[in-house]
Parts: C-alpha cells; sequence; structure tokens
C-alpha cells in the first residue's frame, strides 16, 4: 500500500496508524530508492520523501504536545532546563519545551507534613535515643513531640538541600534539646510546656530559614513529658510532697489574707480614734482656754455677779450628776422623797416616769410598811439632823 493512499491506516475501526507496519514496508522499498527501475523507482523515491515529512511532522507535533501540564491551585511547577532551575509556574494550564531540553516536577505547598521526634506512629512506641533530654537542674526527662511543616518555597526545598525532611527532623531534636537544656524540670513537665512549644517552633523557623530549606513550621505539639520509667515510683512520691507543700502554703497564705486585713483594719481603726480623741482633746482645752479668757474679762468687769454664775452653774453642774434629791419643808415640817434614781434610769429606757411622792410625818417612826427600805432611813436621819439645832 502507498503512503498516498487514500485508505492508508485505515484498519479495524480507523485508529492511528501501525507504525511498525509501516517501518517494514519502508524497508522492503529500499532496494528501488537506488534509481534502479527508471520512472517508477523516482515515483517510489518521492513517495518516500513526502511519508517521511509527514511522519516527522507527526512525530514533532506530538513532542510539543508532551510539554503541556496542568498545575493545581495547592500546586507549584519547577520548570528546569536542562536540569538548572528557570522558573517557577502558577496554577493553571502551562507549557514547557518538551524533554530533554526542559522537564517540570509539580509541587504540593499546601500538604502538612509531620515529622516525630522521640516516637512513632504511637507514643509507646519509644524512640529513646531521641526522647530523652538533660534538663537545666540535671535530670533527665522522657520527652515526645511531633513538628507539622509546610513548603513555602519550592525552588529552595528541591534545590537548596540534599534532604530537606531530614534537615527538619535534625534541627527540631536540636532546638527542643537547646530549649529543654535552658528549663527546669518542674516547667517542662507541668506549667511550661505550652511556652516551649512555643519557643522551640520560632527557633526551629530560624535556623530552617538560615539553611534556605523553603519550610515553614506550622505548628510544634508536645505528645508526652515525663521523667524516665526507671525513677517514675520516686517521683511521683516527690511530687505529691510538692503538693502537700503548696496546699499547706496555700492554706497559709489563705489564713495570712485573712488575718492581716483584720488586724490592719483594728489597727486603722484604733488609730483614727486615737486621732479622734487626740483632735477631741485639742479641741475641748482651746474650747475651755477660750472660755477662761472670756470668764477673766467679764470677771475683771463684775466680779461679784461672776461669781455668783459661776457658783450656781457649779452647783448645777454637780446636783444633776446626783442620783438622789432632798427637799426638806421646814414650814409644813414633811419630807418629799423623790426617786430621781430610777426616774433617770427609766427616762433613759424610754419608759414613761413614775409620779410618786412619799410623805413621812417629821416626828412619828419610819412607816412600817418599808422598814428596811435605805430611803427612808436617809429621810429619817436627814430629819433627825435637822431636829438637833
Amino acid at each position: 500500500m502507498a503512503l498516498n493512499d487514500p485508505n492508508w491506516g485505515r484498519r479495524g475501526n480507523a485508529g492511528p496508524p501501525d507504525l511498525d507496519e509501516l517501518w517494514n514496508r519502508f524497508r522492503q522499498k529500499l532496494p528501488g530508492l537506488g534509481g534502479r527501475g527508471g520512472g517508477r523507482d523516482g515515483g517510489g523515491a518521492q513517495q518516500f520523501r513526502g511519508g517521511g515529512m509527514i511522519l516527522a511532522a507527526l512525530v514533532v507535533v506530538v513532542w510539543l504536545a508532551s510539554g503541556f501540564y496542568i498545575v493545581d491551585a495547592s500546586q507549584r511547577g519547577i520548570v528546569l532546563r536542562f536540569g538548572k532551575h528557570i522558573q517557577t509556574t502558577q496554577p493553571g494550564p502551562q507549557w514547557h519545551l518538551p524533554y530533554p531540553i526542559e522537564s517540570v516536577e509539580i509541587v504540593n505547598l499546601s500538604q502538612v507534613r509531620t515529622i516525630e521526634v522521640g516516637y512513632r506512629t504511637n507514643v509507646k512506641t519509644k524512640v529513646l535515643k531521641e526522647s530523652l533530654m538533660l534538663t537545666d537542674d540535671v535530670n533527665i526527662i522522657d520527652l515526645q513531640f511531633a513538628v507539622q511543616y509546610i513548603l513555602s518555597d519550592p525552588g529552595q526545598y528541591l534545590f537548596k538541600n540534599r534532604s530537606p525532611d531530614e534537615s527538619v527532623m535534625q534541627v527540631a531534636e536540636s532546638a527542643m534539646r537547646e530549649i529543654v537544656g535552658k528549663s527546669k524540670m518542674d516547667y517542662v513537665l507541668y506549667e511550661g510546656r505550652e511556652q516551649i512549644a512555643t519557643s522551640a517552633q520560632k527557633l526551629m523557623q530560624e535556623i530552617l530559614d538560615r539553611y534556605e530549606t523553603g519550610i515553614s513550621i506550622s505548628q510544634v505539639t508536645m505528645q508526652q513529658a515525663q521523667p524516665p520509667e526507671q525513677v517514675q515510683a520516686a517521683f511521683d512520691d516527690a511530687v505529691k510532697a510538692g503538693q502537700d507543700r503548696e496546699r499547706q502554703i496555700n492554706e497559709g497564705q489563705a489564713y495570712a489574707n485573712d488575718i492581716v486585713p483584720k488586724a490592719r483594719g483594728t489597727a486603722s481603726r484604733l488609730m483614727q480614734e486615737a486621732e479622734g480623741y487626740k483632735q477631741s482633746v485639742i479641741a475641748n482645752a482651746e474650747g475651755e482656754a477660750s472660755r477662761f479668757r472670756q470668764i477673766q474679762v467679764e470677771y475683771s468687769r463684775a466680779p461679784v455677779v461672776t461669781r455668783q454664775r459661776l457658783y450656781l452653774e457649779t452647783m448645777q453642774q454637780v446636783y444633776s450628776s446626783a442620783t438622789k434629791v432632798y427637799v426638806d419643808q421646814k414650814s409644813g415640817g414633811n419630807l418629799m422623797f423623790l426617786p430621781l434614781d430610777k426616774i433617770i434610769q427609766m427616762s433613759a429606757a424610754g419608759a414613761p416616769p413614775p409620779t410618786e411622792v412619799a410623805q413621812q410625818p417629821a416626828s412619828d417612826a419610819p412607816a412600817p410598811a418599808a422598814p428596811a427600805d435605805p430611803r427612808s432611813r436617809d429621810a429619817l436621819r436627814s430629819r433627825e439632823r435637822e431636829a438637833r439645832p
């Protein structure tokens, strides 16, 4: 079959031509391409030359079509020309010069990669040479943690380092050992776990950026931190003792917080009362001094009147503090007795004062109704003193 046959390549379901069959037919026609056979040989050479051009064109088209590729939204394409990085392509359909001139490597930037330090898959599967670390107070702890990272620069990730993932493992272990080596054991095991993870992530990122790995640390997770199994029992006892100490300290602090404010309040109250008493005494003294000066001025003007007034005021003050008052009526011969002590007490309690008036004869004996009443005896004594002159 000639190459210009209209039915060329149509076999079966009209698929593409069989290259093996074409090659065999080409080899069969080689002896007639040397110029023998006159015009017939010349026509065969022309036909072969036209078929070869079509075949070469098809090969070139297929070769150029092999340069098309598609980059997803989470990926980047790294184009290499004879092994050298020339550009990084963005998401979408792209084309590069086909192999062997250029090649492309697709790198996923959104994929979260994870490495495990001190264990594999499960924390029970420990790797002691990675997990055992020394603290600042010369104690050994068993620490397992995981590091998650993504790619920030695919060019650096592929070409700046030979084994970037292995570099992440070594950097993570080195950074964590440095952070733990500067911390106390209790801080690593209890209150400082989050701070240690944050500090380790920052230190890892600084080292990886310095190495130009093109890797961004997204998270450092502390899986487990505990003392070695050989000293776990002793460590538990020490932890319980420390907890008891903290409990007693808290109880003492609570007691101090209850007592100290009360004592301070009492002291403040006493100081304020003393200050108030001081101001009261000073004010009274100043008032008495001022009153004395005023009395002195009045006394210099009218001595008799001033002395009489001072006497009356003094007697009024004296009698106002007495609990009993005796009134002797010489004209009637009777003695009136008022129980002012009870009246004052009942007035202070808010009860209405009684209006009792006891009259007893001047010459008779004490009343038989109340012979033991001290007020009656006082009345009799007063009457006797009045009768003696």
